[in-house]
């Protein structure tokens, strides 16, 4: 069993041994108070856990964007392929002669969405792109390369909360709201909350708003398992930058050379798992939290999870979020799918 440890100063109080209460973090940046409470209550789980949110600092988001790149890695040139030969049918789907919001979640460098906003551009489409990504940095270095890509595209980025800003998005803005939501990011809540996560999105919308939702398909397992453990190691590396990250945030002493990258797939539910190893007994201390856990050997960290949809899965999470399929969008060898879907 893990073992947890504070100092007098309090700055983390226990309930028991295993579940911790509320992280005093006022003492914190207010960026890095979520991301410190997370850290520590995922470490104090049963099963440790860190949230895959935080892959993307600027390291991380620079470590995807090889990934994406990566023989093994389908889902980005499956997508990209979705996008660059069915653009029209796309655009003709959700475009109209009102003015509307192109809202990404998780825009990263917006590569696929680039397809379809220069297409938009070129029908003189009167819409403005608003981009919203968690990192600050991937939307500094987005707006950047758009003012020099596209410098005739209006562009309000974002960054935060998705919730939070489509509140906001829904407060000021009058216009009609085409959200995407791309690259399978919707298989990385746990099922259950998938559902969750929909229905919440639909709050923020209203009839006539539409979405476009990127599905990773169920194939054959074992390229699936090979997207998530390329031979480079470069999904190791991004793996591992979590740690990096908690370290140089937190004064941590996570010891990488400590841990190994492990990635495995179930076939039978659908759901990728990614773990982060510990390959002998350690003690970890993130000096700025007072906190200090112990790890035995061979004891794991869950880092990622990304779930793979059949075409009758999908219809039944719209359903139940009373979204309407409209359009079912796959590459040819139907790795993925982009679904548009309409609200009211």
């Amino acid at each position: 069993m893990a073992i947890y440890r504070h100092s007098a100063r309090g700055k983390i109080n226990m309930k028991n041994d295993l579940y911790p209460n509320v992280v005093n973090i006022t003492n914190l940046p207010f960026e890095q108070q979520q991301f410190a409470q997370d850290v520590v209550q995922g470490l104090t789980k049963k099963q440790k856990t860190l949230s895959s949110k935080y892959f993307y600092d600027a390291t991380g988001s620079k470590l995807f964007q090889k990934i994406m790149d990566l023989p093994d890695y389908y889902l980005t040139r499956a997508e990209t392929e979705i996008f660059t030969y069915q653009k029209e049918e796309i655009i003709s789907g959700f475009c109209s002669a009102q003015p509307f919001n192109l809202v990404d979640l998780g825009a990263g460098d917006a590569t696929k969405t680039k397809i379809l906003l220069r297409s938009l551009l070129q029908r003189q489409t009167n819409f403005t792109f608003v981009p919203l990504d968690i990192s600050l940095d991937a939307l500094q270095e987005l707006q950047s390369n758009l003012a020099l890509e596209l410098p005739q595209l209006p562009v309000v980025p974002l960054a935060g909360d998705y919730f939070k800003a489509l509140a906001q998005l829904k407060r000021e803005s009058g216009m009609r709201q085409v959200i995407f939501f791309l690259g399978s990011n919707i298989g990385n809540f746990p099922f259950a909350e998938i559902k969750i996560f929909l229905k919440k999105l639909c709050q923020f919308l209203q009839a006539g708003d539409q979405l476009v939702i990127g599905f990773d398909l169920k194939k054959d397992p074992r390229l699936i398992r090979q997207a998530y453990d390329d031979a480079e190691g470069i999904t190791a590396a991004f793996n591992f930058n979590l740690l990096r990250r908690i370290n140089e945030t937190f004064t941590g002493n996570f010891e990488l050379n400590n841990f190994q990258h492990f990635a495995e797939y179930n076939p039978i539910s659908g759901e990728m798992r990614s773990y982060l190893i510990s390959t002998q007994d350690q003690e970890v201390t993130l000096q700025d939290l007072d906190f200090t856990l112990n790890l035995q050997a061979w004891e794991a960290i869950h880092t990622e999870s990304s779930y793979k949809f059949s075409e009758a899965e999908i219809q039944v999470l719209a359903a139940e979020a009373d979204l309407k399929t409209q359009l079912i969008f796959t590459d040819k060898n139907h790795y993925f799918a982009d679904v548009l879907f309409s609200v009211g």
